[in-house]
């Protein structure tokens, strides 16, 4: 049966159920219909002082064609936890419209391991998206309008860009300012897609509304005459893009097709943004769980570095374990195997391939954690090769699970979900690549070299001067657009 023809057979519960198991009072939730709530982000203030559940990270080895499953494990561990006693809560981020009608498709899982309402999620959902982008392009909106009405900041350079949460290639580069009105200068923009926006890196990273309208207040959307930075805050933008963010800002809940609990907020690209759900979310299901299920983007070299390196700061805390995804084709496939020779039984390409997953396995000790390796399972799959791999994890000393909740949903990832109960009382010591104070060279370099295997790191000139221009503003950023980096191994 096709994912789409599971999800619409699924008998979905109210999602008063589902807000109940997590024992969250009604005056706190918001209901969008049957299926979907937002919670109030006064409920936070309620539970704030409530023990914090085990954070679990959900990362991959570098993504392929064949796909990996990441979402789809995800969803089977919290069932998973669900099915062997343990109250699990899922955090996840939002899908994006853009993948969706592209060649990805929908962001909520596989099989029996869904979240639901399949198709509300996958589209408009409870709107925070569209509201994402229309704050992004209000703020561009009182840019032109200011210098329209007559430019009193001095604006003479624009950096804030237009976004639309789609892929629409022709918006990428565009001509503005050509109605030939009076005050407006015909100049270059673009359309971002929005959950590429640096709204949507502020919306996910903000701790409540206020730390939201800081933020928003912080951005940069241009320099003046004199070379110096104007902000949202000095246009007096940051209050009207915080109250069409008012109702984004509250966590939305669903359910999974066994009816646990899945909250699912925000969504960021990892090789854009920090790839990773809000710290809102995430926050509040650590308070209303014994367990929290988490993911990524892309692999553990991108979305897992982002996930420690920048929003574990903003959390202050780390996760009790890391599970990272492979599959034996997509193994094979990095280990040269064409996508038809990597459905076969291939021992010399996986053997090859096992050196991505070792690379993966080597970042997340490197942050001081224990990884665990959960192999999606194939009818295919050999049991040769699958001995080969738990050879190669023991001499790594990282234990692996075989999953199949595609097919058997929580019931298929038990032994997943049992091993990381253990793993979680493990003793870790959490550490991160580079520290807050370092400078922006500094922490690209660590990164680089620590998690990217670099020997050098070459930048771009427009690299080299937004490095500057940050410095010379303090500006705090993590990362540069644009900087090239030169992986040579030695």
């Amino acid at each position: 049966m096709k994912d789409i023809d599971i999800a619409r057979n699924a008998k979905l519960k109210n999602i008063n159920e589902i807000t109940d198991k997590l024992d969250i009072p009604k005056e706190f939730v918001e209901q969008y219909g049957k299926y979907k709530a937002k919670i109030s982000n006064d409920y936070f203030e309620k539970i704030k002082n409530h023990k914090n559940g085990k954070l679990i990270l959900v990362t991959a080895i570098n993504p392929t064609p064949l796909g990996e499953g990441k979402t789809t494990t995800s969803i089977g561990l919290a069932d998973g936890l669900c099915k062997i006693g343990k109250k699990a809560v899922l955090a996840l981020r939002e899908p994006s419209l853009g993948p969706v009608f592209g060649i990805k498709g929908g962001a909520t899982g596989g099989g029996y391991s869904q979240v639901a309402p399949m198709e509300d999620i996958n589209l408009h959902f409870t709107g925070d998206i569209h509201a994402i982008t229309t704050a992004n392009n209000l703020l561009s909106a009182i840019i032109d309008n200011h210098i329209f009405q007559g430019n009193e900041l001095e604006i003479e350079k624009v950096t804030w860009k237009r976004c639309v949460d789609l892929n629409d290639r022709a918006l990428r580069k565009v001509q503005i300012g050509l109605s030939g009105e009076k005050n407006l200068t015909p100049r270059e923009d673009r359309f971002d897609i929005t959950v590429a926006s640096e709204i949507m890196a502020i919306l996910c990273l903000a701790k409540d509304i206020k730390d939201l309208k800081r933020r928003i207040g912080n951005i940069v959307i241009g320099y003046n005459k004199q070379g110096s930075k104007v902000t949202a805050k000095d246009l007096k933008a940051d209050g009207s893009l915080t109250v069409v963010l008012r109702d984004a800002i509250k966590p939305n809940v669903v359910q999974t097709l066994e009816g646990n609990p899945a909250i699912i907020h925000g969504g960021p690209f990892a090789n854009i943004a920090h790839g990773c759900n809000s710290v809102i979310a995430t926050s509040m299901a650590l308070k209303m769980g014994e367990y929290v299920v988490t993911e990524a983007g892309f692999g553990a070299d991108l979305g897992a570095e982002k996930f420690l390196n920048i929003k574990c700061r903003n959390l202050n805390l780390s996760p009790d374990a890391v599970v990272i995804v492979a599959t034996m084709r997509a193994l094979k496939y990095h280990g040269g195997a064409t996508k038809e020779e990597a459905s076969n039984e291939n021992a010399e390409a996986l053997k090859i391939g096992i050196d991505n997953l070792r690379k993966h396995i080597h970042n997340i000790k490197s942050f001081g954690l224990n990884p665990i390796v959960a192999i999606n399972k194939f009818e295919n799959d050999s049991s040769k090769e699958i001995e080969i791999l738990q050879n190669l994890l023991k001499e790594e000393d990282v234990e692996f699970s075989l999953m199949e909740n595609w097919s058997k949903g929580g019931e298929g990832a038990t032994d997943l979900a049992n091993k990381i109960v253990k793993l979680c009382e493990k003793e870790h010591n959490f550490k991160s690549t580079y520290n807050d104070e370092d400078t922006i060279k500094t922490k690209i370099e660590k990164v680089t070299k620590n998690i990217y295997g670099a020997e050098a790191t070459i930048y771009s000139e427009d690299a080299e001067k937004q490095i500057h221009e940050l410095g010379r503003m303090q500006i705090p950023n993590m990362y540069c657009k644009n900087s090239v980096f030169i992986l040579r191994r030695s």
